[in-house]
């Protein structure tokens, strides 16, 4: 795999650093999760992203814990950090601090409004990055308030992917330069720049310049929506070109003269909204199967996977305990990456910290003294020492 042999550090979070250290394991890098010393810790409950990395507990406001951490950050390639600014200077272990011992060291900060600005330290979740992104404006149906896109497009668009990328980048540029760098993703950075498209086609006569959820991409157009079918699934249509709109009308056995692309939308939409109430959902995809009428059902996270393009292709697989999980992507032709996920577990807390800390060069005497005194944090204690 392309990052096979990169050893990663992540500082546990919730949501954006976690799906990061994801996507760098799945592509081969070794992650290990830094928790805290002690079997409880409530937000890595919800971190449902930990499969396939390791999970060390340490006590990172003693000074033994902090020297584990710098120790094992001179044997490492990424630090990932997923505190507000200045966490980490606090605790003594800065990119300043701990790029002076290593100066191959890849120190990546994911913050919500990124490390510099009058915002830098707030608290905030995706709707409020999206939010100061512009984006959010963007997103809801006419004459109602502006929807949030779930945590998607900040906490894993504009955060997490956009850090990997930057983590791929800096390892890339020091095969050149032999050193590191320091990364400063903002999640209100990465998600307006994940908008591009939209911030610079805005000046496109016809594609924009109605109020929300009347353009053609917002569900202003009827030939750009979604249509509830008899039996209560759902079917989109996409079918913005001339050409695809075309093979639209002929499959639902109609005319230009009977639903015209441009003619009122509310009108056409009415129209269509009855027409797919008519069918169950495997009758219109039966109808639309193999045609350029960009008609495809709407999916459920249950029948994703069982979907026939994606059967074919195993986009999807099963974890031992039967959820589903998306394979990586992209696809790679020599180097793939591999969800080694499928068949682990998260790791719990402390689950791996004495065989870790033995592989970073800690003595087995060292490491129960830690354990004595709450250094560090070994679940199931008995079978390690």
């Amino acid at each position: 795999m392309p990052l096979r042999g990169i050893k990663v550090i992540e500082l546990a979070g919730l949501a954006p650093v976690p799906f990061c250290g994801m996507i760098l394991s799945n592509f081969g890098a070794s992650v290990v999760r830094v928790d805290r010393a002690s079997s409880e810790v409530p937000n890595i409950a919800i971190d449902f992203l930990g499969n396939g990395k390791r999970s060390v507990g340490l006590n990172l406001k003693s000074k033994e814990g902090t020297d584990i951490l710098k120790k094992m950050s001179q044997q490492s390639d990424v630090i990932l950090d997923p505190f507000r600014p200045g966490t980490m200077e606090k605790l003594g272990l800065g990119p300043d601090t701990l790029m002076l011992k290593n100066k191959r060291l890849i120190y990546a900060r994911l913050s919500g409004f990124g490390q510099t600005g009058p915002y830098a330290k707030m608290a905030g979740h995706d709707i409020n990055y999206v939010g100061l992104s512009g984006l959010l404006s963007l997103f809801g149906r006419h004459h109602e308030k502006p929807t949030p896109p779930v945590n998607l497009t900040a906490d894993f668009g504009g955060g997490g992917l956009t850090c990997a990328f930057g983590i791929v980048l800096a390892l890339l540029e020091r095969t050149r330069s032999n050193e590191g760098q320091v990364i400063d993703v903002s999640m209100v950075e990465g998600s307006a720049y994940l908008g591009s498209w939209l911030y610079r086609s805005q000046g496109l006569a016809g594609l924009w310049g109605q109020p929300r959820g009347k353009n053609l991409l917002d569900g202003g157009a009827h030939f750009y929506d979604t249509y509830e079918t008899r039996d209560g699934q759902f079917m989109a249509v996409g079918a913005l070109e001339p050409q695809f709109y075309a093979v639209l009308l002929e499959k639902l056995g109609l005319s230009e003269d009977d639903l015209p692309q441009f003619g009122d939308f509310e009108e056409s939409r009415s129209r269509l909204a009855k027409i797919f109430k008519e069918k169950t959902q495997d009758e219109w995809c039966t109808v639309f199967e193999g045609t350029d009428a960009c008609v495809t059902p709407v999916l459920s996270l249950e029948s994703a996977p069982l979907n026939p393009q994606n059967e074919a292709r195993c986009s999807f697989q099963k974890s031992k305990s039967g959820d589903i999980i998306p394979s990586p992507a992209p696809r790679l032709s020599r180097t793939p990456g591999c969800d080694r996920t499928a068949d682990k577990l998260s790791p719990a807390t402390g689950q791996n910290s004495i065989d870790i800390l033995l592989e970073y060069g800690f003595t087995t005497d060292q490491i129960q003294k830690y354990v004595q005194q709450g250094i560090i944090y070994q679940k199931d204690l008995s079978t390690k020492l």
